[in-house]
């Protein structure tokens, strides 16, 4: 027969680890300590024989111990996962406490029931077992629960903090967006305000200039004014200590160069005056307004101008170019300027395409090479439509960024050499035309630039 004595043991011994982690004052913990103690002396005092009087204070020692330790732990609520270990022992507290009774107070009654007794102390043995079990299992399950339950919490308290992170980095990228997007807007209406004082400029060449659609058309013929100017002073001087020295007849030679210096500075004066003229019959003509153009002339003259504005701004540059123009193309109503301004930037470009490639292969062989710098102009009669394509043996454009080209602002070309508004300004102007603009390029080979313009509005 198991004792209630042996049972109030077992039953502290399995609640001592957790009633002692729990936050309890120190009587409690004071308290558990005794009944430990006391359920050891009353294991004692049940084998050492004693008076009736006090053999019953023994009984209902005992009784108290396990009641109070029942009590204590389906009450205390930091004990409730502790219930299930109280539930599994009650019945063989229960038959072990009759048992108790019975065998003290009526021997007879107890013998002749014995068996019946220790059958349902059995019974009672294995119920405790089985639901031990079955308790030590569901806390298993309970604790993997509360293990995920805390990582739940922990994922979400790391996802608060992670939201909030990334709330804030959107709030810094938005407002600094919103600070790009302002200052992009007011650059684009400065670029837009440029844009319309110069209209009646657009066929000045774009040689490093701010923006790809300023043309250099004036500046042309004026450099060589300045270049043939400085010369002539220069050879005045050279003139006048050959006067001194008494060299005449070096100093008749100066006086002829000098001469043949005046009579160019007077062709490329009366080149910029007819330059202005052209202008200003240009601003007669309303801003965007077609007119029947003859794009032959158009290419033949922007071409030229932009051979000799680069070549005027640097004297390093060499580089030939061919007109391949078909005569029966028809006239095109387009605006001019536009069109002469999308002419001009893909020509420069491929100036300077070429121009670069002679550089670096001289570079290479620390010498002349044998590249020759080709840039041409095909014009092409189609029937319904018209092409004309810009080709040039340069480096070419590599696969990875021949997609972003006419896009705004970007470029190839060093800090300072470009602006990235050329092509996706001549992008524009072909669209603007119901045209095609396409580019194809080979690296190491060249780039052919092709325009496609619709004769629908040709006479």
């Amino acid at each position: 027969m198991l004792s209630v004595t042996i049972i109030s043991i077992i039953l502290l011994y399995f609640l001592k680890r957790p009633f002692a982690s729990i936050t309890v004052s120190e009587e409690w913990k004071r308290l558990f300590n005794y009944g430990l103690w006391a359920a050891v002396g009353l294991i004692i005092l049940e084998w050492i024989p004693l008076p009736g009087f006090l053999d019953i204070l023994v009984y209902l020692a005992k009784y108290l111990l396990v009641g109070a330790i029942v009590f204590v732990t389906l009450t205390f609520p930091d004990l409730e996962h502790k219930k299930g270990l109280i539930y599994a022992w009650l019945p063989i507290i229960g038959i072990s406490i009759i048992t108790d009774i019975f065998s003290n107070l009526t021997p007879d009654f107890y013998n002749n029931w014995e068996s019946y007794f220790e059958t349902a102390e059995a019974f009672a043995f294995l119920w405790a077992i089985a639901m031990w079990i079955i308790n030590a299992k569901q806390k298993k399950n309970l604790e993997r629960e509360r293990i995920k339950s805390l990582q739940k919490e922990k994922e979400l308290e790391i996802t608060e903090e992670l939201k909030k992170q990334l709330e804030k980095q959107v709030a810094a990228r938005t407002a600094e967006l919103l600070a790009q997007k302002n200052e992009l807007e007011t650059t684009l209406k400065e670029l837009k305000s440029t844009q319309t004082q110069l209209i009646h400029a657009e066929k000045m060449a774009s040689l490093g200039e701010l923006t790809a659609g300023i043309a250099h058309e004036i500046q042309n013929p004026l450099n060589f004014v300045n270049n043939f100017s400085e010369l002539s002073n220069e050879l005045l001087e050279e003139m006048k200590e050959e006067i001194e020295a008494g060299n005449y007849d070096i100093a008749k030679e100066i006086v002829g160069d000098i001469s043949d210096n005046l009579k160019k500075i007077n062709h490329h004066g009366n080149r910029a005056d007819s330059i202005v003229k052209g202008m200003l019959q240009h601003s007669r003509i309303n801003s965007g307004e077609k007119v029947l153009t003859d794009i032959n002339a158009l290419a033949d003259e922007f071409m030229r101008l932009s051979y000799h504005g680069l070549r005027a701004k640097d004297k390093s540059f060499n580089a030939d170019f061919k007109l391949e123009l078909d005569p029966e193309l028809p006239e095109v109503e387009v605006v001019a300027q536009d069109f002469g301004r999308l002419i001009l930037n893909l020509v420069n470009n491929a100036f300077y395409a070429v121009h670069e490639k002679k550089l670096k292969l001289d570079k290479e062989v620390e010498g002349e090479s044998d590249f020759h710098p080709l840039v041409k102009i095909t014009s092409t009669n189609l029937g319904d439509k018209i092409q004309m394509k810009v080709e040039d043996n340069g480096e070419g454009i590599p696969d990875s960024i021949i997609e972003k080209i006419f896009q705004p602002f970007f470029t190839t070309k060093p800090t300072g050499a470009g602006t990235g508004l050329g092509l996706s300004l001549s992008y524009d102007i072909v669209k603007a035309h119901g045209g095609e603009f396409t580019v194809e390029s080979k690296e190491g080979e060249g780039t052919v630039f092709k325009i496609v313009l619709p004769l629908k509005e040709a006479k």
